[in-house]
């Protein structure tokens, strides 16, 4: 019998990272068991477990494995009581994921941000804002902007003083394909059962006060015409970040520069109630209709539940569900994670993070529980 088979670079990386990665491998090797697939899952060293094991965030190894693979997923890197011990170049962010993104240029980010019915009590905006449904998707550009820009740096001047500089850098050629890909996930997204009608994309700008910010609004304006059946919307970021909170409902692919997709994206997350339900995808050139990507929850190591098999592994699991719609374009498998998901949330499966101790109809569970029942659930 033969079978498609995947090349997948697991970096599980520190904190919660190993915990909540085996869950989401759990739940890749029930997709096998189900469907005419193989996954080489191969499992390496990144961020502070990189730097135990070979004095590096990103050892060579782990980079020629990444080289090798189909697709990367990560978990997570970075320990606050550790980080700041060493050069800030050599810090896993830094080092192992920002390295990530350059090395494939991985320049969108995409974050879903889903409030799941039967999870309304923990999202921070009162039932009225919620009532519509929030079903989000952030496109933000992820090796631009203020980030990556030059010159940059901290610079003694006159009068003992220090000056710190970052510039803010786009092109056009730069805002044209990020806003191409929020227009295409417009028009994908609207093919969903229960999608909104028609596909609307708010573009985040500050072009008031910003030269970018003017660049950024005629290029995405420039690019619209070629998807006439999407609408375009501009709105301020100050504006953006206060519409979130009072009308999540109104939106449905909010399109971003890295600075202010980096903000509103975790501003959108929190609207879910937890980041642990929160996935991303970061992707790079299309090649032969799929992508390489780079795969990871939106939480970070979480340093202070690591260990107690109590994280969150449900923005794992999505994240690897992402992998295989992007990268490998296994629609059936990707949906058959996402029901099992609905299922096991359905059932009144609850990590602590999204546990509602006066709904009886529920149970705490694990981070290994939370795997095991979506597994089974496949």
């Amino acid at each position: 019998m033969n079978h498609q088979i995947f090349k997948i670079a697991a970096l599980a990386g520190d904190g919660i990272g190993p915990e909540v990665m085996r869950e989401a491998i759990k739940v890749l090797r029930a997709v096998e068991s189900k469907f005419r697939i193989r996954f080489t899952i191969t499992e390496a060293a990144v961020g502070w477990a990189g730097i135990d094991a070979a004095g590096h965030a990103l050892p060579a190894d782990t980079l020629a494995l990444c080289r090798q693979s189909d697709a990367i997923l990560f978990g997570s890197v970075g320990l606050p009581q550790r980080d700041p011990g060493i050069s800030k170049e050599a810090r896993p962010e830094r080092a192992a994921l920002m390295r990530l993104r350059q090395e494939f240029q991985l320049f969108a980010n995409l974050r879903p941000v889903k409030l799941w019915p039967e999870l309304g009590h923990v999202c921070p905006v009162i039932s009225q804002r919620r009532s519509a449904g929030i079903d989000i998707l952030v496109v933000r550009e992820l090796i631009g902007g203020l980030y990556f820009g030059t010159p940059k740096g901290i610079d003694p001047i006159e009068g003992g003083q220090r000056r710190a500089v970052d510039t803010m850098v786009y092109t056009t050629g730069e805002i044209e394909r990020i806003a191409q890909v929020a227009f295409q996930a417009a028009e994908k997204r609207a093919g969903y059962p229960g999608s909104r009608q028609p596909p609307k994309v708010t573009s985040i700008d500050k072009m008031n006060v910003l030269e970018n910010g003017i660049l950024w609004r005629e290029v995405v304006t420039e690019v619209a015409q070629q998807y006439p059946r999407v609408t375009l919307e501009h709105m301020l970021v100050d504006n953006a970040a206060m519409q979130l909170m009072l009308r999540p409902s109104q939106f449905d692919v909010v399109l971003c520069e890295n600075l202010f997709g980096d903000i509103l994206s975790d501003e959108a997350a929190a609207l879910a109630g937890s980041l642990g339900m929160v996935p991303s995808a970061s992707l790079g050139a299309t090649k032969g209709g799929c992508v390489f990507g780079l795969y990871e929850p939106a939480g970070g190591t979480a340093p202070d539940i690591a260990g107690t098999n109590s994280a969150n592994p449900i923005a794992q699991i999505l994240s690897a569900a992402m992998m295989l719609d992007f990268s490998f374009k296994l629609s059936a498998p990707r949906d058959a994670i996402l029901t099992a998901i609905a299922q096991a949330i359905a059932a009144g499966n609850r990590t602590g993070d999204i546990h509602d101790a006066s709904d009886t109809a529920c149970k705490k569970v694990s981070t290994s529980q939370m795997g095991d029942a979506i597994a089974a659930a496949i």
